[in-house]
């Protein structure tokens, strides 16, 4: 007998009940002649990264444990969930994961001064779904050390030796944890994740097909019974993780399911999870592990197995790489007014010293060396003897640019204005406004085209250049990915052959294709102010990085074009 219409419709548009029924195995299960670790509870409410909150947290110690041996570790928000340390206990005794000691957190509260009045403030949401590296600090600076200070455990500090992991909002939190500190964390547990638009997740699956593939394991667990409420779709969101990390090249495991938004089918799964984390230990997690990535970043910019090298360090403030005909590189120490000069061969010396601050350098057809003497509120031109000479006076600067004619644009942030200085004649205002902090500038290969970096926002802008040297057709032009303090840091630029736009950012490396779209994100060499980069080297496929007290470099896919050089064309972008 057929249902009537109305009934047909209702199973047609109604979901199905999720049955939800998953049972807990054997290894979540005390076992008979398995040993049992120990697990203690501690409060903690000393929190620099998070003030005035108070928590309490759980550390779980296997039987197997030996003082003499660093213990791996695993980090859980939200307490102690899924059966860990059972799970553990039984793993651990057949050798399925290595000895761990579990470190179980809970959220923190900021306690309400009269709590018959008032709430506490609940800091879950915050230190869980937000953005950044402030809850990897957190525990890396602040519970860990707690740990070690009460129980005296000796603790491995390697990444590849911890894992963390957590449900929900303590899901992101994990993923953000290795993300902002692949060093620190470097295998992941997620239960029905929040990569949703609570405080910036829904863009972590942009991000992680742009970003060069970080040493990350990852286990996504969720169901189809998830929430679907107001920040977004749970079950879509983890289903497009998987989907991005697949893509990029990730070490990613999942398994989907059901169920609803709860731990059911998470400890279900748990000890399996556990297993495929650990597998192979201790070889180390690796990026890109089987050469899968399809991003641009892997694929048409950066050279396999090619990582930053270090070339100098020492320095206070490093500034203004700009590579000469040859593709030497020179750079400035800011603090220490040092102009430095990196050979062929990578050997540094000392260029030029009393530079007046110099910042920002770019060399000109004439084969003399530009700068931004700030301090002195100069141009200077440098012969290739280091011999100074004034090219204009009166005006602060940052950063310029030198086309093939010997045209000079420079930047002047804090007065929010852009300097145009036509060869052999005066300068003058060539813009003013619009922009925050505008900070590098840029020719195009075609020089028709020139760029300026705004720290303070989110874009490079773009004008039109005038065959007389004025500008045009001013345009936010560029869209570059914010960190979690919504500036994007962008600083200097530098250009390849392809016209390909190289942006150093908060985030990294950020190149653009001529359309405007951040293609990909490449790395910081190292957690500091990422300055400036260009490219250099005898076939000018290095690229160059000025970041905090060091230079890098690594070599490339591309070829880095030079604005003193004749003007060329390059491919039109795909639209």
């Amino acid at each position: 007998m057929r249902p009537p219409l109305f009934l047909a419709f209702l199973v047609s548009v109604l979901p199905i009940a999720a049955a939800d029924d998953y049972a807990l195995g054997p290894d979540s299960k005390k076992q008979e002649g398995v040993p049992q670790g120990e697990v203690t509870k501690y409060s903690f409410d000393k929190s620099k990264v998070f003030p005035g909150t108070t928590r309490d947290y759980w550390v779980y110690v296997p039987k197997q444990y030996d003082a003499a041996k660093p213990a791996c570790v695993f980090i859980c928000q939200d307490g102690i969930q899924y059966q860990a340390p059972t799970v553990f206990d039984n793993l651990i005794h057949k050798k399925e994961m290595p000895v761990t000691v579990g470190i179980f957190i809970m959220h923190g509260r900021v306690k309400a001064a009269d709590t018959n009045a008032a709430l506490d403030r609940f800091n879950r949401s915050f230190e869980y779904d937000g953005m950044g590296d402030g809850y990897a600090r957190f525990v890396l600076e602040e519970i860990i050390p707690d740990v070690v200070a009460r129980t005296g455990l000796n603790l491995s500090t390697n990444g590849n030796d911890r894992a963390i992991g957590g449900a929900s909002s303590g899901a992101i939190c994990a993923f953000t944890a290795a993300w902002e500190r692949p060093d620190a964390f470097r295998r992941v547990f997620s239960s029905i994740g929040t990569y949703v638009g609570l405080r910036g997740g829904d863009v972590y699956p942009t991000l992680i097909r742009k970003t060069e593939p970080k040493p990350i394991r990852i286990f996504l667990q969720d169901g189809s019974a998830d929430l679907n409420i107001y920040g977004g779709d749970w079950w879509m969101a983890n289903q497009t993780m998987e989907r991005a990390l697949t893509f990029a090249g990730y070490a990613v495991n999942h398994v989907w399911g059901d169920g609803g938004h709860n731990g059911k089918h998470a400890s279900a799964v748990f000890p399996d999870a556990m297993r495929w984390l650990w597998k192979d230990w201790p070889d180390p997690v690796m990026a890109n592990p089987e050469k899968k990535s399809r991003q641009p970043v892997t694929e048409r910019v950066l050279q396999p197995d090619e990582p930053w090298q270090l070339l100098s360090e020492g320095h206070r403030f490093t500034e203004g790489p700009a590579a000469n005909a040859k593709g030497e590189v020179f750079f400035t120490d800011i603090p220490n007014n040092r102009i430095h000069k990196i050979a062929l061969d990578g050997k540094v010396s000392v260029f030029a010293e009393d530079t007046g601050s110099a910042n920002g350098l770019m060399f000109g057809p004439d084969g003399k060396l530009y700068a931004c003497a700030s301090g002195k509120k100069q141009i200077v031109a440098y012969d290739d003897k280091g011999g100074a000479s004034v090219v204009a006076e009166g005006l602060e600067s940052n950063d310029l640019a030198v086309n093939h004619r010997g045209d000079i644009y420079v930047t002047d942030p804090n007065n929010k204005q852009l300097w145009f200085i036509p060869k052999g004649g005066e300068k003058r205002v060539a813009d003013k406004g619009g922009y925050e902090f505008p900070n590098g500038v840029l020719l195009s290969p075609d020089q028709t085209l020139l760029y300026v970096a705004d720290s303070r926002g989110q874009f490079v802008w773009s004008y039109q250049v005038r065959p007389n040297g004025d500008l045009a057709h001013k345009q936010k032009y560029y869209h570059l990915h914010l960190p979690d303090d919504a500036r994007s840091g962008a600083d200097g630029m530098t250009v390849d052959t392809d016209g390909t736009l190289y942006v150093t950012t908060s985030l990294g490396v950020q190149f653009c294709d001529q359309a405007g779209r951040v293609n990909g994100i490449i790395s910081k060499p190292q957690k500091n102010w990422l300055a400036n980069v260009c490219f250099g080297g005898p076939d000018f496929n290095e690229l160059y990085a000025t970041c905090g007290d060091k230079v890098y470099k690594r070599k490339t896919r591309v070829r880095g074009s030079l604005s003193f050089l004749a003007p060329t064309k390059p491919r039109a972008p795909r639209l």
